[in-house]
């Protein structure tokens, strides 16, 4: 019979401990703040994106050969083709490095196609290859697919409430990071 712990450890998102704890070192520091994982805000939405972005790059990897940084790179390519890198790393969040790295990656695979901007020679525009597209437009289907079962357990007004709060948490990141989003 489930009490009401158990009920609200089945709404967790801690796992419960599969062994018991052992005792701590008896020098080891047990008094101060400690955060509540369950109303962390910041935990909790680091937690759902590892947990999204692992089980993402498991997924797509296995079934269209990429990983989920290049499915968002291609994702955000097809809404804005010819882009510079500077663009995908503002709006992803990743630095330019991995960013790079990723499109270096890409261009060899021939997913996208990186040209020198005629109007900036310091300037690159980076595409969808034809190949770049049709995958995308494979993986896309999936995607949806995978959004469409992750917020099957909300009403659509809660669908609705939830896009408008995490866009309003993504446009307050300047609070912050000092900066713009």
């Amino acid at each position: 019979m489930s009490t009401p712990n158990n009920a609200i450890r089945a709404m967790s998102i801690i796992p419960p401990v599969s062994k018991p704890r052992r005792k701590p070192h008896p020098q080891a520091a047990h008094e101060g703040p400690t955060l509540d994982l369950e109303r962390y805000v910041p935990a909790f939405i680091t937690f759902i994106a590892n947990k999204l972005s692992n089980s993402a790059t498991a997924f797509y990897q296995s079934r269209f050969g990429v990983n989920v940084t290049e499915w968002r790179i291609m994702s955000l390519l097809a809404i804005e083709p010819g882009i510079a890198a500077a663009r995908i790393c503002q709006v992803i969040g990743f630095d330019k490095g991995p960013v790079s790295r990723t499109l270096a990656t890409m261009q060899k695979r021939g997913l996208i196609a990186i040209r020198t901007d005629p109007d900036d020679g310091r300037t690159h525009m980076i595409s969808l290859t034809a190949k770049g597209r049709a995958t995308h437009d494979q993986v896309i289907v999936a995607a949806l697919d995978r959004e469409r079962r992750l917020l099957s357990c909300l009403s659509h007004d809660e669908q609705e409430l939830l896009i408008d709060l995490l866009r309003r948490l993504h446009n307050n990141l300047g609070a912050l990071t000092g900066n713009g989003v």
